[in-house]
């Protein structure tokens, strides 16, 4: 009996056994504690337990306590057990056996009835099998698509405007990377916690709400520093990745030309290279799924010394796409032909709008980076005239920094245009936010100057009150459009064409 031994060495004694009654650990603590060991072959599942269950002893009474409670939900155990010990005999007093309660429960969990050691009333197995059906309706009930992965989001931010502008761009991320986003927990705090980001006490709350959703990822709108990966991932089990990381992954699975794959890849290595040092295994949670594409080889087949030389290389590749996209470039210019870029922040309608004045069929989609490519085509005016109209990646608040480069091409093509087109998703919430993001991007790489019509995109998407304040707001500074209806594109035209007449002359 563990009792006797915990009363003979003075110690807390645990022991994990799974469904089928095998002793799987046995955990010898101190007098006042004792730590559950990694429990990584017992893998979690979406909306199961794990298959475990821990028995463990205790000296002072049989009552679970705070560390019990977090225990049995971070680790998703099927059950915790506290036997109290006799002082005087070493025999088992009485017992408490506590398991989690299905979200939205009151508690968030309960306690079974059977107290006595030498006398269990309970079915066990047909308990623990009727206990998962009920924690894996909330999964069941959100009938979520089977082709994809649950998230949830989290973050610390210093308001709740804050909170709900970021969350939202994040989720409209997450889906792009083909995530369901179903639920957000955040924490408001003026300084982000230097371990976990949120404190220690709210990454508990969030983790455990990941755990009982069934979600598989937990993401960060936060940039998390290496050590921070390192310290939340040796927290929880949970697959957890940065807003950073979440780019990253969409950049790889959009890339399409040579020239993307090799910027995207240099992000990547240039993003994992600080993290190899580390007993991190953050990274190698993410092998093959969201977050861990591009690169092709885990954290644990690489070294730094060969993430270093595979940099140098496409270092150098890069130079030679940079060179060549400048024979390009002036070749272009050379013709004497005005060219005109369409540039806005991700998702604004920029390739619909070029493929309906071009008459092109550029892949275009309602979701974020949709495309990464610079593309270009002409269009012709009466009397044979014509410009080159240049399609470019959408900007992004915060931008991951090693994704910079992805961005060269496009402000290298912007910096010689004529003219801009600013397109500007004005059903957006936060629209005067993203035209101060790209304004800015303006202004660091002193273009600020350059001439630009403002075209307010998907009117067809605003009520006619909102339309109308909007019109009266900017009083025929900007232009309105839906890029789906070129009926809408009468203003547009004219205005290039008048703008280019001149030069025509």
């Amino acid at each position: 009996m563990i009792t006797e031994i915990s009363f003979i060495t003075k110690r807390q004694i645990g022991i994990i056994i799974d469904r089928r009654g095998n002793i799987e650990y046995i955990i010898i603590g101190n007098s006042e504690e004792l730590v559950i060991p990694k429990l990584n072959r017992f893998g979690l599942i979406s909306g199961k337990l794990r298959g475990i269950r821990l028995i463990r002893t205790d000296f002072k009474n049989s009552t679970p306590d705070e560390d019990d409670i977090a225990d049995l939900a971070l680790l998703r155990l099927d059950s915790l057990t506290v036997i109290s010990v006799d002082d005087n005999d070493g025999l088992p007093i009485s017992m408490s056996t506590i398991y989690l309660l299905p979200e939205g429960s009151n508690g968030e969990y309960s306690t079974l009835d059977d107290k006595d050691v030498y006398s269990q009333r309970i079915d066990y197995d047909k308990f623990i099998e009727g206990l998962e059906d009920e924690l894996g309706f909330k999964s069941k009930k959100l009938n979520i698509t089977k082709s994809k992965t649950m998230a949830v989001l989290t973050g610390a931010f210093k308001n709740s405007a804050e909170a709900a502008r970021n969350l939202l761009e994040l989720k409209e991320l997450a889906r792009t990377a083909n995530l369901e986003v179903i639920d957000n927990i955040y924490q408001i705090r003026n300084k982000i916690d230097a371990k976990y980001v949120v404190g220690t006490g709210k990454l508990k709350e969030i983790v455990i709400k990941t755990v009982s959703s069934g979600a598989e990822y937990l993401i960060y709108d936060n940039t998390l520093t290496p050590s921070q990966s390192r310290m939340i991932a040796e927290f929880t089990e949970i697959k957890v990745i940065d807003r950073t990381q979440l780019i990253l992954d969409i950049f790889a699975n959009r890339a399409k030309d040579n020239d993307g794959r090799v910027i995207v890849e240099l992000a990547q290595l240039k993003y994992i290279l600080p993290r190899l040092g580390m007993k991190d295994d953050s990274l190698s949670r993410l092998t093959g799924g969201i977050g861990g594409k591009g690169p092709g080889e885990t954290k644990l087949e690489i070294d730094k010394r060969k993430v270093t030389d595979r940099i140098a290389f496409l270092k150098k590749k890069l130079k030679v796409i940079e060179k060549s996209r400048v024979v390009k470039r002036h070749k272009r210019t050379k013709k004497d032909i005005p060219i005109v870029a369409v540039i806005g922040y991700t998702n604004a309608g920029k390739t619909t709008l070029l493929n309906n004045l071009s008459n092109s069929s550029i892949y275009a989609d309602d979701m974020m980076f949709a495309t990464l490519e610079t593309s270009s085509r002409r269009i012709r005016f009466p009397e044979d005239k014509e410009i080159i109209l240049i399609d470019t990646v959408g900007f992004i608040r915060n931008l991951p920094e090693n994704l910079l480069p992805a961005f060269k091409s496009t402000l290298e093509e912007i910096k010689s245009v004529d003219y801009f087109i600013h397109l500007v998703d004005c059903s957006d919430q936060d629209y005067d936010k993203h035209i101060e993001s790209v304004e800015k991007v303006l202004e660091d790489i002193d273009l600020i100057n350059k001439n630009r019509v403002i075209v307010f995109n998907k009117v067809d998407m605003l009520d006619e009150e909102t339309f109308l304040e909007l019109k009266n707001k900017y009083k025929g500074e900007v232009i309105f459009i839906s890029a789906l209806d070129k009926k809408t594109y009468t203003e547009i035209i004219d205005k290039l064409y008048y703008y280019f007449s001149k030069s025509w002359e």
